[in-house]
């Protein structure tokens, strides 16, 4: 039994292999992750990591389908776990995943568990999730640190759907419930901010942004596990297994339109980005909201046609910033999320333990345009990160504004 064990793995270590060329030959930093950012990828991965104790982690990998009538064998599935985001990526640390791996098969997701085990003396583990989409060769890859310098620790907890799948999304509308399990005792703790955020300065604005002196927060107190909790309000919540620890689950709740806008004074605040100040202040301070918006969308491009494109194209973008980028802010006021929404999806991204560069293509190597968005350490989200501002960005940011404002902007 255990000959003909080894002889199905390496059978299917061969045929993952082959379809994976020189997988052996990469590092995580030099991987292309773009299609994690794609307007149209066809899966949405997460890995969300549960310390079970000292050494070991449970990886809750969850798979998302996106693409209608989706098929599992169209498809090849691995993981890893790296010390660094540049050791090599070899053939014989990679675990492939099956049919037989699956936990949970539902509607929307494939969700696999395995747990995992990191000395307690190693000070850096990366776990890595890729899939192959075998009919074009599309590489998906998602990867979390259980162990970094950037991570205070990994909670004991984790969030769920009624279904048992773990929660892969970013924000949950308020008033919606999510169902807690807990390695430790009977209860967590639950903290409520009802914060709001300014829109971040852009890319070539160098001076730092304004701190909130204050920040409102309000103790909801204890609540049970394995049973439904309902998160009423807007904002952001913090749950924490001990409230003395520097670790917990940051959950953001939203207005029940979001990803997409939710109406005429919330669209004003949003087409920051590709208007002048006037225009902007002209739009705040209109009563008729509607009335000065659709002024505004034809004033730019003199053509009800092409402003109407406009319209969906960047309210899509808007959507899409929501979707990927929200932690504590919407996605959309997040610097990834403002570049996103003006440049398009970047063409490359790469990450680094410290760092995560976008890249956007030119006529050459000397016009390709990246932004850097530097790892800032952060209780409430492990991978939090700030624009590196530069006056340099203004030439390409204009431009694209431009772009935008005549209508010809498309992804």
């Amino acid at each position: 039994m255990k000959l003909r064990t080894n002889i199905l793995f390496s059978f299917f270590l061969l045929a993952f292999l082959a379809i994976h060329p020189a997988f052996s030959q990469k590092k995580l930093n030099s991987l292309n992750q773009a299609l994690r950012y794609s307007r149209y990828s066809r899966l949405g991965l997460k890995i969300i990591p549960i310390k079970e104790n000292e050494t070991d982690y449970k990886l809750q990998m969850v798979v998302e389908k996106i693409e209608e009538d989706i098929n599992f064998n169209t498809f090849s599935f691995s993981y890893m776990i790296l010390n660094s985001y540049d050791q090599e990526i070899m053939d014989d640390e990679v675990t492939i995943l099956t049919e037989n791996d699956i936990k949970l098969d539902t509607e929307r997701h494939w969700f696999f568990e395995k747990t995992v085990s990191i000395p307690a003396d190693q000070e850096v583990a990366v776990a890595l999730l890729s899939v192959l989409d075998t009919r074009q060769a599309d590489e998906y890859y998602y990867h979390i640190d259980l162990k970094s310098p950037f991570v205070f620790e990994q909670p004991s907890f984790g969030a769920y759907y009624a279904n048992n799948v773990p929660f892969d999304q970013n924000f949950l509308t308020k008033g919606q419930s999510l169902l807690f399990k807990s390695e430790e005792g009977p209860s967590l703790h639950e903290f409520y901010y009802p914060a709001t955020f300014d829109v971040p300065y852009p890319p070539m604005e160098t001076k730092p942004a304004t701190v909130p002196k204050e920040l409102e927060v309000i103790d909801e107190g204890d609540f049970l596990t394995n049973v439904p909790e309902s998160l009423d309000n807007e904002g952001y919540y913090f749950i924490q297994g001990d409230t003395s620890a520097s670790t917990g689950l940051l959950l953001k709740t939203t207005h029940e339109a979001f990803p997409k806008v939710k109406d005429w004074e919330e669209m004003i605040q949003m087409v920051t980005y590709i208007s002048t100040r006037k225009e902007h202040e002209t739009l705040l301070a209109a009563e008729d909201k509607k009335k000065a918006l659709d002024e505004y969308w034809y004033n730019l491009t003199r053509n009800p046609d092409i402003a109407k494109d406009l319209i969906r194209e960047y309210f899509r973008q808007i959507e899409f910033a929501n979707i990927l980028f929200t932690d504590f802010k919407e996605g959309w006021k997040t610097d990834r999320g403002m570049i996103y929404v003006v440049m398009g999806p970047p063409n490359e991204v790469n990450f680094y333990q410290d760092r995560e560069v976008w890249t956007y293509m030119g006529m050459n190597e000397s016009s390709k345009i990246r932004f850097t968005f530097v790892r800032v350490k952060n209780i409430l989200n492990p991978h939090y990160y700030s624009l590196n501002r530069s006056r340099a960005y203004q030439p390409v940011w204009f431009k694209n504004i431009s772009i935008w404002r005549s209508g010809k902007m498309a992804f």
